[in-house]
C-alpha cells in the first residue's frame, strides 16, 4: 500500500504544481517572449517526478518479478539527492538568511541520500536505518521552520534577512529540531520495545498455559487407560 500511496502523491503534487491557477500549465516556454514559465513550479515538478519513480520502483519490488535486490534504496536515495540537487540552485541570489535556512535543510537531504545509498549493501541495519529516520523527520520538521521564518503567519513580523544574529539562531535552532528528532524516535522506540515485551510476556503465558493443559490431558488419558487395564 506504501508504495502505491508514495507514486500516487507525488502524481498529484506534480499536477497541483502544474495547474494551481498562477502554474505553467505544462508549458516551459513562453512563445510570444521566449522566456522560462514558473520554473520555480517546474523544479517541484522534477522532485516529485523522482519520488513518483522510486515509488513505481517499489511495487515493483514487491510483485513477481525478479527485481535486482537494494534496486528500492537505490530509486529512494536517487529521489533524494534531485531533491537536494535542485534545492542547491534553488536560493541563488537570495537574501542571506533566506540562503542559510535553506543550506541547513540540504544538510538533512544530502545526508539522508547518502545513508539510503549504503544501505544498498547493508540491508535491515537497524543503526542506518534509525538515523535515516531522524534525518527525514528533521527534513519534515525544518521545512515547517523556513515556512514559519520566510512567511510569519498570523501578520507576524518579518525577520531581517542581513541580520547575523538571525543567522546564528536558526543555526541553533536546526540543533534544537534534531534533538526533537531523536526525541521523538526514542519514544516512539520505548513505546514499541514495551508492545513486544508485554505481547511476548502474553504470548509466553499462553504457551506455557497450552503445555500445561496438554500435559494435564495426557495425565488424564494415562490415568483412564491404567483404570482400564486394572479392570
Amino acid at each position: 500500500a506504501l508504495p502505491i500511496l508514495k507514486a500516487v502523491f507525488s502524481l498529484i503534487g506534480i499536477l497541483a504544481e502544474q495547474f494551481v491557477p498562477d502554474g505553467p500549465h505544462m508549458r516551459l516556454i513562453n512563445s510570444e517572449d521566449r522566456t522560462w514559465v514558473k520554473l520555480m513550479n517546474w523544479q517541484h515538478s522534477t522532485m516529485y517526478l523522482f519520488y513518483g519513480l522510486s515509488g513505481v520502483v517499489d511495487i515493483l519490488v514487491y510483485s513477481p518479478l525478479k527485481v535486482p535486490q537494494g534496486l528500492d534504496r537505490l530509486a529512494l536515495s536517487l529521489a533524494v539527492f534531485i531533491e537536494g540537487f535542485l534545492f542547491y540552485f534553488h536560493v541563488h541570489n537570495r537574501p542571506e538568511l533566506d540562503q542559510h535556512i535553506h543550506s541547513l535543510l540540504l544538510v538533512a537531504v544530502f545526508g539522508g541520500a547518502i545513508t539510503i545509498f549504503i544501505e544498498i549493501f547493508l540491508r535491515d541495519h537497524a543503526v542506518l536505518e534509525l538515523f535515516r529516520t531522524s534525518l527525514t523527520i528533521l527534513q519534515g520538521t525544518w521545512f515547517w521552520q523556513i515556512g514559519f521564518v520566510l512567511f510569519p503567519p498570523w501578520g507576524g513580523p518579518e525577520w531581517k534577512q542581513d541580520d547575523h544574529e538571525n543567522v546564528m539562531f536558526i543555526t541553533m535552532c536546526f540543533c534544537w529540531h534534531y534533538a526533537v528528532a531523536i526525541i521523538l524516535m526514542s519514544v516512539n522506540y520505548f513505546l514499541v520495545y514495551c508492545c513486544l515485551r508485554r505481547h511476548t510476556k502474553i504470548a509466553g503465558e499462553i504457551e506455557i498455559g497450552i503445555r500445561k493443559l496438554k500435559t494435564d490431558k495426557n495425565g488424564v488419558q494415562a490415568a483412564l487407560l491404567n483404570e482400564s487395564e486394572e479392570e
